[in-house]
């Protein structure tokens, strides 16, 4: 067990220290830094730019604009020469101005380009509800005859905006479950059967079988890999955690957070679940397949290649879901979320949209994790004689020879 664990050990420090590792680590937040920093800096630049400013000879009209719509407006700019000035800068849309002329509101608008259309409405509307009132006061109207005229139709929505919510969530999970599966699988893969291509037919491979056993070594070259895989996931789920209250209190992105706050919820709880447990047999799997086929090349200096078969394989189950996505009744979808090497993939999509029941789930489960200890155990009987074959001959010979191989 001890010699288990050192293999174990040393496979997973020579992963960690190396730079392709702490570059996949580090881009993704890489990434999010630069698209926040970047959204900042266009933010900073670009800062009351969309904005306007009112003008008015008439306080009260100003007033009033400004609280009607606070985030539209630079209230700091108060006459022409300084909204001018501004607008030259590139640091303001425009202005408009308002005036009161015998009993009748008026708004001119200048401005480097036109209006948009909410800014406009708000704007035909606060000029409409201006002079109405002012129409109202001139007319010396009883208190219910004004009550009359202010009556005002009603529209009521009925909208079942969680149902909405809920599908657009399981859609946004389905293309991240999928491709953070397709992506980590094809990553793993490479770096393991590199792994131990590298090693194929090496005088070291003899001296370390004398003195382990090669299923021993196998497993420990197995969990060196699985614990690099949870130490990413580890730091992912860390660092997206903090990604997400850093969005939640910066101004750049608030606003986006509280807008979808049910939405993003549902997607986390989607992907913050037994999922994740399909995420990492899966991976496993098909690690050790990935071990199986580098150890089948016939020499180190074909470690690239050796991954070729297995990211295939991913790629077929990968490109499969697609056109099931919204076609979960089909047999097929059933059929394959219980057939390793795919359920990683079917079953992840069905418990998503709420198609699988818990005994359906476990039974996935179980054929999963048999299937794991099945083919790890097989694999590392036969592992010497796959690693010590030194010849160049065909891949279905050294594959039969190593199939005899199983003591």
């Amino acid at each position: 067990m001890n010699k288990l664990w050192i293999v174990t050990m040393e496979t997973f420090l020579r992963q960690v220290k190396s730079w392709s590792f702490v570059m996949l680590i580090l881009g993704p937040f890489l990434m999010f830094g630069i698209t926040i920093g970047a959204g900042y800096i266009g933010a900073s630049s670009g800062a009351g730019a969309d904005k306007i400013a009112i003008i008015s000879e008439q306080s009260t009209l100003r007033k009033n604009f400004i609280k009607s719509d606070k985030d539209d407006v630079d209230r700091s700019i108060t006459d022409k020469q300084t909204a001018t000035k501004k607008m030259n800068k590139n640091k303001l849309a425009g202005y408009l101005e308002l005036k009161l002329t015998n009993g009748k509101v008026s708004g001119h608008y200048y401005g480097t380009s036109s209006l948009g259309s909410g800014t406009k409405s708000r704007i035909n509307s606060y000029l409409m509800q201006t002079q109405q009132q002012m129409n109202l006061a001139n007319a010396q109207l009883t208190p219910s005859q004004i009550q009359a005229l202010q009556q005002q139709p009603t529209l009521k929505e009925s909208i079942k905006k969680k149902t909405g919510t809920a599908n657009l969530a399981k859609t946004i999970s389905f293309w991240i479950t999928v491709i953070m599966v397709y992506m980590i699988l094809n990553t793993y893969t490479s770096i393991t059967a590199q792994e131990i291509a590298s090693e194929k037919g090496t005088k070291i491979m003899e001296i370390i079988f004398s003195s382990t056993t090669a299923i021993k070594y196998f497993l420990g070259k197995i969990l060196g890999v699985l614990l690099v895989i949870l130490a990413q996931v580890l730091v992912y789920l860390l660092g997206g955690w903090g990604a997400y209250i850093f969005a939640q209190n910066s101004t750049l992105t608030k606003g986006f957070i509280n807008q979808y706050h049910a939405l993003i919820g549902s997607v986390m709880k989607n992907l913050l679940s037994i999922n994740l447990v399909y995420l990492l047999l899966g991976v496993i799997i098909y690690t050790i397949l990935a071990a199986f086929s580098g150890a089948l090349v016939a020499k180190a200096e074909d470690a690239a290649k050796a991954a070729q078969p297995v990211i295939m394989l991913n790629l077929a189950a990968f490109f499969v879901t697609f056109p099931f996505q919204n076609n979960l009744d089909s047999i097929l979808v059933k059929i394959l979320s219980y057939v390793p090497f795919f359920s990683s993939y079917f079953m992840p999509l069905r418990i998503i949209n709420n198609d699988a029941s818990g005994l359906e789930i476990s039974l996935s489960l179980i054929i999963l994790l048999v299937s794991i200890v099945g083919l790890a155990a097989y694999i590392g009987k036969i592992y010497q004689g796959l690693m010590l074959q030194t010849d160049d001959s065909s891949f279905w010979k050294r594959f039969k020879r190593g199939l005899s191989y199983n003591k």
